[in-house]
């Protein structure tokens, strides 16, 4: 049984920002001004499985650094908008894309700038510390911080409950 309250076998895609989501929220700094990001190992099992599984993913993040379209590109992600400071719009046209509809699709973020793109998704998601405003918007609140397996919380209930999760032996690679 998921803890999202949602009909989560109608989710087709996942979109994500990065910063206080699948990494955490502190982020240290080059001597040269360039931020770095930590990133979850368990996450990156669940990305990748989710694109193995057919559901649509993107990364729609306000930063913009090559370490992250790398990273995500390498768990199969095709669809990463960097220096997206106006996510709907990104959203929106992601799923114009995609041929989408507001209840196939999730959204997960945690701070003011992704408030509007989380009253546009079906199902708004974020992690235990997102923003106060987050999280009254918010359908689930994960009970992991950012960076910290929100987004394996997230993808592991949708894909259980498509029956997706575990269902074959290509989900014990990678």
């Amino acid at each position: 049984m998921s803890a999202i309250d949602y009909d989560l076998k109608n989710i087709k895609a996942v979109a994500f920002d990065v910063d206080g989501v699948l990494s955490p929220s502190t982020i240290p700094l080059t001597v040269d001004g360039e931020p770095m990001r930590m990133v979850n190992i368990k996450d990156g099992y669940a990305i990748q499985l989710a694109v193995k599984r057919g559901l649509k993913m993107a990364i729609i993040t306000g930063g913009n650094t090559v370490a992250v379209r790398v990273r995500f590109a390498g768990l199969g992600i095709e669809d990463i908008y960097l220096g997206s400071a106006q996510k709907l719009p990104v959203l929106e046209e992601w799923m114009r894309k995609h041929g989408l509809c507001r209840e196939q699709v999730a959204y997960v973020g945690d701070d003011i700038p992704d408030l509007p793109a989380l009253r546009y998704a079906g199902l708004s998601c974020c992690p235990y510390d997102a923003a106060a405003e987050v999280r009254q918007v918010s359908h689930y609140i994960s009970r992991f911080t950012g960076g910290y397996g929100v987004g394996r919380d997230i993808l592991e209930q949708i894909l259980k409950a498509q029956n997706l999760w575990m269902n074959d032996d290509t989900a014990f690679g990678w």
